[in-house]
């Protein structure tokens, strides 16, 4: 009578114990998945980083994060401050992130970007973004920060035509 409960614990046991391994064969997860998840995990967190910094105003540390522009940090603060969009909070700022690694140095996330507006309500902006490894963490280039931000050249012109009635 106590080897039938016995019998049962111990093979509730062993599935509990097999399924976790299962799992990891199941995804390709070993030694080297797990290295790759880790700078995945990194590159997705510097990016991270990068948003909270824009969302929170803080251009002059967010300037220390970009590459490859030529504009001044002065210049830089004046444009984001003054941008379109910006970053939205919490579980609207990025949605669905996948990180591609192209090498050691260089990667990119393909992710659902939230923005606060100039018109009420998020919008959402699914775009694959290049990030370079630097001694100070991964950094965007200020070129697709200036993207995010709907700063491009040209300005949408809206024309009003009144509506006309029917004869």
């Amino acid at each position: 009578m106590l080897l039938r409960p016995l019998t049962l614990l111990v093979l509730v046991v062993f599935m509990l114990a097999a399924v976790p391994a299962a799992e990891a064969a199941r995804r390709g997860t070993g030694s080297a998945g797990q290295t790759a998840t880790i700078g995945q995990a990194e590159v997705l967190s510097d990016f991270e980083t990068i948003l909270d910094l824009w969302r929170d105003g803080k251009y002059e540390d967010l300037y220390q994060r970009t590459t490859g522009g030529k504009d001044s940090k002065e210049k830089f603060t004046a444009k984001l401050s003054s941008a379109p969009r910006k970053p939205a909070c919490c579980w609207e700022k990025i949605q669905e992130p996948r990180v591609t690694m192209k090498s050691a140095h260089s990667a990119v996330v393909h992710a659902r970007l939230g923005f606060e507006a100039s018109t009420p309500g998020t919008e959402f902006v699914t775009k694959g973004i290049n990030l370079k490894k630097e001694p100070s963490g991964w950094s965007i280039s200020q070129s697709d920060l200036y993207s995010l931000a709907d700063l491009t050249g040209k300005k949408r012109r809206y024309r009003y035509i009144p509506v006309q009635p029917v004869k």
